[in-house]
């Protein structure tokens, strides 16, 4: 059984609320709120807290947390540690789990879609090129058109996510959606907010009902907004995602006024929490409760700190007995700051504790190096400290703070500034080394702990030595663009924070110019200014040109791409996400042999890899090569015979050739290591049309659109197999449902057309032919159906 003794943060948790002075006015707000009922007009579902560095806007919003939670709330808190919305919901579903309310099945989905994403690219990569009669959805277009403009709909990492025109990338949609598990593996990868939000807001709804109130707390919101407040404005304000619970409060907080343009019509549910520096009175209020009523001293403190809280309380925890022992917290002035301490080791602690962006014991012991069995003790005393806070589960000092004291050391000590930023990028790097164990290249980026290693050795580097080590981290930035706006995020805020934190003008330039290209143009407008602004000597530009090319192919200019992709493999002869990348690109524009032609060098560059070979092997059967698709997809499945897809596309070789028994062996044999495997199921029907077998053929067809009903190919294949079994009525049901996802599908028109003329209305069914060879004058058996019709229709006497 666990201790019930309060744990050591809780006992610094309550001593430091104990002295919570000020803000009186807004906490009695949201108390007063939480007395009203969801019901009364007066009752208010959202806070918005904003202000100034300094102001305690950190400090307040937890407060009202532990109001709420006093009130017997469930609560959650978010802050800049998060870089989307699945990863808010992540940190959400701990802290309710924390409290003892388990959101299983939210929890499960998280779950789900880490692990999507990460099979997205080979989902995506291997698709292959549009089935005969197989076009892109409305909905999968939808994706596409999103994904243009960057918002990662189709969040695939590699060179593969986006080097598709936009008809091309939804096909692709389409496909990925088919073949995976079900409809709801597909949607975690394409539209992860669309499947998670409805069950966060279904938990939040079960939760509702044993608590008073719900509040989600969402800080630093001048860095968390771009992203959360578009997510959090539909749940609040539309029924896109389901209902919210009416004694759910939301509570926002940062730097900046709430974005009137998006939310000034809500004025009326909303309660702004301006935040200024205390006033005279509520500083007092803070000096006295700490025991520092002197007036001389009480001046002097509200001199030196201007009434920002932070510092107020700093200089009230030392407890000054005359206005001379009073530090100066200016940034020309932190010696005096630190005067109130008077033990030099605390001192030369809490300097030090300064440096890195994130502090936990490991990296603090870095930090100070050589203080022995003081350190557990010294990191207990910081971390009680009032401008030391914490941030997405690590420890941060107040900016307010931290800032003087890294222009004190940086200034003080140039070389001593070197001497402990290089140890800490040491001690990063060995952590990070560690951390790689037992984790593939391509694992890497996907792995958080090493993610946050890497960007604490980065930061470090840039401040021991910015010029030197800027190439490195914009290589990094480079290879972040290939995991989505997520991944980039946080290594472009780290440009900008470390340029500053050096006083090194040309990281501070790059990351701010990097974040308004981000901001304006998404990862497009990032590359263009990277390599717009390359030296040419750098060696991120060959992927970064990739990059590109992937950009250039999303944005539906597919031959520029293929030039791109030719000037990275001038610069990088060897790089194989450009060979590959270029390969699909010539695949989705009907160009099999080049596409061809790069594989096999791909092969050549990365022979050990099965996807490559399944790949190649995936474009031969699209090239119809028969003899050579069969060798690739039998030697891809030799190596991974866990393959679902490999076995698959080798069935359709098989079927397409004629031979049915093989075919049937292999879909049975992926479907057994997929059973929700939808295009195999689609495909595995063809096979039973063949054997004359139409139950079996409407099964897996039903199968198939129960795990991906708007699938625009897989309801025109269930029509046509209603159609031929006389089941017209029916049949018109799936085409009619096809033209609606997609309204220039050649192929259910004309079918839907020889349905209409089987049920006598022959001259709908010729409108919908004359329609199908408009989309496809290429269309033979659009043309005999079509002829068909027409003789039928003068036999009738209807022509």
């Amino acid at each position: 059984m666990g201790s019930t003794r309060p744990s050591m943060q809780e006992l610094i948790g309550r001593r430091r609320r104990a002295g919570f002075v000020g803000r009186a006015e807004e906490r009695a707000a949201f108390r007063r709120n939480l007395d009203l009922p969801p019901e009364d007009e007066r009752h208010r579902f959202l806070f918005h807290v904003h202000g100034d560095a300094g102001v305690g806007k950190t400090r307040l919003v937890r407060e009202l947390e532990q109001i709420a939670r006093e009130g017997g709330a469930l609560t959650a808190y978010v802050d800049e540690g998060v870089a989307g919305v699945p990863e808010a919901m992540t940190v959400m579903v701990r802290q309710f789990a924390a409290q003892g309310r388990r959101f299983k099945e939210l929890e499960r989905l998280l779950a789900a879609h880490r692990e999507r994403r990460h099979e997205a690219e080979s989902a995506l990569v291997l698709g292959g090129g549009p089935e005969e009669g197989e076009r892109p959805s409305a909905g999968s277009l939808a994706v596409a058109r999103a994904a243009q403009v960057g918002l990662g709909m189709v969040p695939v990492a590699g060179a593969f996510a986006a080097a598709l025109d936009t008809d091309r990338l939804a096909q692709g949609a389409d496909r990925l959606r088919a073949r995976f598990r079900s409809q709801e593996d597909a949607q975690l990868v394409l539209s992860p907010e669309r499947v998670l939000t409805p069950v966060l807001l279904t938990e939040l709804a079960g939760a509702a009902d044993s608590v008073p109130w719900i509040v989600l707390l969402l800080d630093t919101y001048e860095r968390t907004g771009p992203f959360l407040d578009p997510w959090l404005h539909d749940v609040m304000t539309t029924d896109r995602h389901g209902a919210l619970p009416a004694n759910v409060v939301v509570v926002t907080s940062g730097q900046h006024p709430f974005d009137t343009a998006r939310w000034g019509s809500f004025a009326d549910f909303r309660t702004d929490l301006p935040l200024g520096p205390f006033t005279e009175a509520e500083a007092r209020g803070l000096l006295a409760d700490k025991g520092v009523r002197d007036e001389p001293v009480v001046a002097e403190v509200l001199r030196l700190t201007g009434g920002l809280p932070v510092l107020v309380s700093t200089l009230a925890e030392s407890g000054p007995v005359g206005p001379g022992e009073v530090g100066d917290p200016s940034a020309t002035a932190v010696d005096r700051f630190l005067k109130w301490e008077r033990d030099p080791v605390r001192r030369a602690a809490a300097l030090a504790g300064a440096l890195p962006r994130r502090l936990d014991e490991d990296v603090f012991r870095s930090a100070v190096d050589g203080l022995g069995d003081q350190t557990g003790a010294l990191f207990a005393w910081l971390r009680a400290m009032p401008f030391v806070g914490e941030r997405g589960g690590r420890l941060q000092y107040h900016d307010v703070v931290r800032a003087p004291m890294l222009r004190l050391q940086r200034l003080r000590s140039p070389q001593g500034w070197t001497e402990r930023h290089t140890r800490l990028a040491e001690a990063y790097g060995r952590r990070r080394a560690e951390a790689e164990a037992g984790l593939r290249p391509d694992e890497l980026w996907a792995d958080e702990g090493w993610r946050e290693l890497r960007l604490g050795e980065s930061y470090h580097l840039l401040c021991a030595r910015p010029r030197a080590a800027l190439s490195g981290t914009l290589a990094d930035v480079v290879t972040a663009c290939a995991h989505g706006d997520d991944a980039v995020r946080p290594w472009v805020r780290l440009l900008a924070e470390a340029g500053e934190d050096a006083d090194a003008e040309a990281v501070r330039t790059w990351g701010g110019d990097l974040s308004e290209a981000l901001a304006a143009g998404g990862l497009a407008g990032l590359l263009r200014l990277l390599l717009g602004r390359a030296r040419g000597d750098e060696p991120w530009r060959a992927t970064a040109w990739a990059l590109r090319a992937d950009a250039l192919g999303r944005d539906g200019a597919p031959e520029r791409a293929l030039e791109e992709y030719d000037r990275a493999l001038a610069l990088d002869p060897a790089l194989v996400r450009a060979h590959r990348g270029r390969a699909v690109t010539r695949g989705w524009t009907g160009d099999y042999e080049g596409a061809l032609a790069d594989l096999d060098r791909v092969l050549e560059l990365e022979p050990d890899n099965p996807w490559n070979v399944i790949l190649r092997g995936e474009h031969h059967r699209l090239a119809r090569h028969h003899d050579e698709a069969v060798a690739d997809l039998s030697e891809g499945i030799r190596r991974d015979p866990t393959s679902e897809f490999a076995l698959a596309s080798r069935g359709a070789v098989h079927e397409r050739h004629g031979d049915l028994d093989a075919a049937l062996a292999d879909f049975d044999h992926a479907l057994e290591l997929k059973p929700d495997y939808a295009w195999a199921l689609a495909r595995r029907a063809r096979v039973w049309r063949g054997l004359g077998d139409q139950t079996r053929r409407l099964a897996d067809l039903d199968r198939a659109l129960a795990l991906q009903p708007d699938w625009a190919w897989g309801r025109c294949e269930r029509g046509d197999a209603l159609r031929v079994t006389g089941r017209d009525e029916e049949a018109l049901a799936d085409y009619d449902r096809a033209l609606e996802l997609d309204p220039g599908y050649a192929s259910a028109y004309a079918s839907r057309g020889v349905s209409l003329s089987n049920l006598g209305r022959h001259e709908e069914g010729l409108a919908d032919l004359d329609r199908a060879l408009a989309l496809n004058p290429e269309y033979p058996w659009a043309r005999e159906q079509r002829t068909a019709v027409r003789h039928r229709m003068a036999g009738a006497g209807e022509g």
